[in-house]
């Protein structure tokens, strides 16, 4: 039988949000709750323009699910990066993943319809596409208790709305959203690669992991990533028909994150 899958509406409690997540960050201090945090967003007038329960709302659906589920390790990660010399583009393809990785419903649409369109050479992916896929998750009997219409329309909204905001499509008209080229960074990449290293994967279980199909990437094409990393030094690489074995040159995470933020 197969896992049922967790989908949730949360993604429409902001998005993508990602000037709002950099904003959290540098408020954020290691050993903050989402409690504590989301009184300090009300108290400092972070997000003066929303009322005092919309910041809440932002900080405890948004922010928390994606950042501090772990006890805080990404949210601690991710504000060495923002306040260090790492590319803006490159924290925003990290805030991606750590969406897709919250929201199973933003990574199954992105594996199984954005990336689909993408390789076919689909020009334009717009709202229609989300609401079938939506419909075709509920029947499949995998999800749970079919939502009702308007939460399956605001949903495939919200699902067209991240693809935006993270940079896989255009703006465009509300139905026509231009697919947009999208790859992943290299810094991100090595992020990933030691993330996963660091979970305690084997190397095999390394380049095999799910995750790298939220960029788009099969096996093979992981493992042609991590051998351009080799080449910059950052690890060693080496693979066969049915080996993977790699050298890991960066001792723990606060290593990797020191040569990410040298430039």
């Amino acid at each position: 039988m197969a896992t049922e899958r967790n989908y949730t509406s949360q993604l429409g409690a902001g998005l993508g949000m990602i000037s709002e997540t950099v904003g959290l960050l540098h408020l954020w201090e290691t050993g903050m709750n989402p409690s504590q945090l989301s009184d300090r967003v009300v108290e400092t007038g972070l997000f003066s323009r929303m009322t005092a329960r919309r910041a809440r709302n932002l900080t405890l659906e948004m922010f928390a699910p994606r950042y501090l589920a772990d006890g805080g390790s990404v949210a601690s990660r991710f504000k060495i990066l923002s306040e260090q010399r790492f590319p803006y583009d490159g924290l925003v393809q990290l805030f991606y993943l750590q969406t897709a990785r919250a929201q199973q419903i933003f990574a199954d649409f992105i594996v199984e319809v954005y990336w689909p369109k993408y390789s076919s050479g689909a020009s334009f992916l717009n709202k229609n596409d989300a609401l079938t896929f939506i419909h075709r998750a509920f029947d499949s009997g995998d999800v749970g208790k079919r939502w009702s219409s308007s939460v399956i329309d605001n949903v495939s909204g919200y699902l067209i709305g991240c693809c935006i905001d993270f940079g896989l499509l255009t703006k465009g008209t509300r139905d026509r959203r231009l697919i947009k080229r999208f790859s992943i960074r290299k810094e991100v990449a090595l992020y990933l690669a030691y993330d996963f290293h660091f979970a305690g994967l084997s190397d095999m279980a390394v380049v095999r992991h799910s995750d790298w199909r939220l960029f788009g990437l099969e096996v093979q094409e992981v493992i042609n990533l991590m051998k351009n990393l080799s080449h910059d030094g950052h690890l060693l690489i080496q693979s066969s028909a049915d080996l993977i074995q790699v050298s890991w040159k960066y001792r723990t995470m606060e290593e990797c994150l020191a040569a990410l933020t040298q430039r």
